[in-house]
């Protein structure tokens, strides 16, 4: 096996991993590199919704904010106050330093950032350039990295974190090409590779997205909230979030069955009044919500029951929702279409009064609006857990930082916008931690042994995984997956790079390790009483609820910590 050193290397690259590395570089890190399976591939990249959110400390109005208040509503009962006041203080700096890079975020005549209120929120903290801001960001935060000269090793895939007594010793990566792995010896490795898509088949994420929080897992890391995730309505043919605008437009629901006959369902279930006023709420309420069963995330209950009746279900936009009439819908409904001037005849008349970028982005996808239905279901969005970090971003093994998705720093109720925060908050601390802990490369690197990986269908884990598990979960069945899981892992057999299977079985890998953990939090997490507090953590397929790291006590006395900022004790 062929081998490469580095002190500091860099898995990923969207907006953490290339936040990550743009980081290390301008603090002076010279030997970096930065590893991806392709700089146009993962999430950051390549998704969004109708006006996809940044929420941030907030920069404009008469509305006070500070600090102490964006990390308290941050700070739930599952959440680790330490994180959550980092991501709060970290939040303005990162902003600007996007805005300097060119993201276009808008501001009024007067340079205000001006702000909007997104769900689990109680502020108007959230900004936003369009459907593709974090596009954007993952672009100008290129164009910086490569300004830089940052090595980057591309069509590469982290395949095994090796480890020795110290902590992190090498990573492993399998260069699809080539049909070979690489050792490449480093002192940190900062993981930025998303959340776990792959574990799901119905998901929202692009098909360039799979997440590797398996490499963390075995390499000895514990998970964090892993029973917490996000779910909601998205688009299949072309895979996108249906937030916001897209149903404060008031589509119509429909469903057709396998005789083309085609009916709206909500109307039938809910009323029409109802159906219309539920359908406006998804655009505040999007994620499904077991508090809002009463309400809006019926909407993603019943689809899904048309789902599995066998109907398919569409979203229409080219006709009214049964019973829509501007004089029946509620104040809020009526006031908000008025205020965006879309009190008009069509829901595609008034999607693009709203927002007009939400209809050109499916066209440029292939998809008119304007003329055919857009079919829908209950995906995977969003992963509030992950794995388990400090302040710092570092894991529980020495030298191994976890950024962006991957990182376990949310709960259950993670305020809309929050994660693309999170990925340049997370992803500045682990940087600045991995130059200054001083960690060097290890002089005596493990063997390079084998790497022994299971057989089998992934599509079928992924299918019974969204079937057991996902915004509904069926106890019986996850436990018989978890047991599954188990099985092919021990299963595992001695691959050969030169092999044709050695990438699926790689990634099938993944799967089960990242199933088998994720399942553990849920079936413990159905044991508890409804929002227990505390963090669930998660190691080897067990879990645990241990009380959530408090809001640290902090030294706001200037003189002191200007102190001790001059002799280095901080990052």
């Amino acid at each position: 096996m062929r081998e490469l050193t580095y002190r500091t290397v860099v898995v990923g690259s969207g907006c953490a991993g290339l936040n990550a590395a743009d980081t290390l570089a301008s603090l002076g890190e010279k030997s970096l590199l930065l590893v991806t399976e392709d700089m146009n591939a993962g999430t950051s990249r390549n998704t969004g919704s109708d006006k996809q959110t940044y929420y941030k400390l907030s920069l404009s109005g008469d509305e006070g904010d500070s600090v102490g208040a964006l990390a308290r509503d941050l700070h739930y009962p599952d959440v680790n106050g330490d994180t959550a006041l980092c991501e709060a203080a970290a939040s303005a700096g990162c902003f600007f330093k996007l805005c300097a890079l060119g993201v276009p975020f808008p501001t009024n005549a007067y340079g205000e950032y001006v702000g909007y209120q997104t769900d689990h929120d109680v502020r108007r903290r959230a900004t936003s350039v369009g459907p593709l801001t974090s596009r954007l960001m993952t672009e100008a935060l290129e164009r910086s990295v490569r300004g830089r000269g940052v090595e980057i090793l591309d069509h590469a895939f982290a395949a095994r974190i090796v480890t020795g007594r110290d902590g992190v010793a090498a990573l492993d990566v399998y260069l699809p090409e080539k049909k070979e792995l690489l050792r490449i010896r480093c002192a940190n490795l900062l993981l930025c590779t998303g959340g776990p898509a792959h574990i799901y088949q119905d998901r929202v994420y692009p098909e360039s997205q799979h997440g590797m929080s398996g490499l963390a897992f075995a390499a000895g890391a514990q998970g964090a909230n892993l029973d917490c995730w996000q779910y909601g309505l998205a688009s299949v043919k072309f895979r996108w979030n249906l937030s916001g605008s897209y149903q404060q437009a008031l589509p119509r629901y429909v469903s057709v069955d396998e005789n083309g006959v085609e009916r709206e369902f909500l109307a039938d279930a809910l009323g029409e009044d109802a159906a219309i006023r539920n359908t406006f709420l998804k655009g505040y309420q999007w994620p499904f919500d077991e508090s809002r069963l009463a309400g809006s995330s019926q909407v993603d209950v019943l689809v899904k029951r048309e789902n599995d009746a066998g109907r398919t279900v569409f979203l229409d936009y080219t006709r009214n929702p049964r019973g829509y009439a501007p004089e029946r819908l509620t104040d809020e409904t009526r006031g908000y279409l008025e205020n965006c001037g879309a009190l008009l005849d069509t829901p595609i008349a008034r999607l693009a009064a709203i927002n007009q970028p939400a209809i050109q982005l499916y066209r440029d996808h292939g998809i008119d609006l304007e003329h055919e239905l857009l079919e829908i279901r209950v995906c995977a969005q969003h992963h509030n857990g992950g794995i388990a970090v400090d302040a710092h971003w570092q894991t529980c093994v020495p030298g191994l930082y976890v950024c962006g998705e991957a990182a376990g720093t949310f709960g259950r109720k993670r305020p809309g916008g929050t994660a693309l925060n999170a990925t340049q908050a997370g992803s500045l601390r682990a940087a600045r931690h991995a130059l200054r802990n001083q960690r060097q490369v290890s002089g005596e690197t493990p063997e390079a042994l084998p790497l022994s990986l299971p057989e089998g269908s992934a599509a079928a884990f992924q299918r019974e995984m969204t079937r057991v598990a996902a915004f509904r979960r069926d106890r019986t069945g996850m436990e018989a997956l978890k047991a599954q899981a188990e099985r092919a892992l021990a299963g595992a057999r001695e691959a050969d790079p030169a092999q044709a299977d050695f990438l699926p079985r790689l990634l099938l890998r993944d799967i089960l390790l990242t199933q088998r953990e994720v399942l553990s939090a849920m079936l413990y997490a159905q044991e508890e009483e409804k929002d227990a507090p505390g963090v669930l953590m998660t190691a080897d397929g067990v879990s645990r609820r241990v009380p959530a790291r408090p809001m640290p006590e902090r030294d706001l006395w200037f003189e002191h910590v200007w102190k001790e900022f001059r002799e280095g004790r901080y990052d």
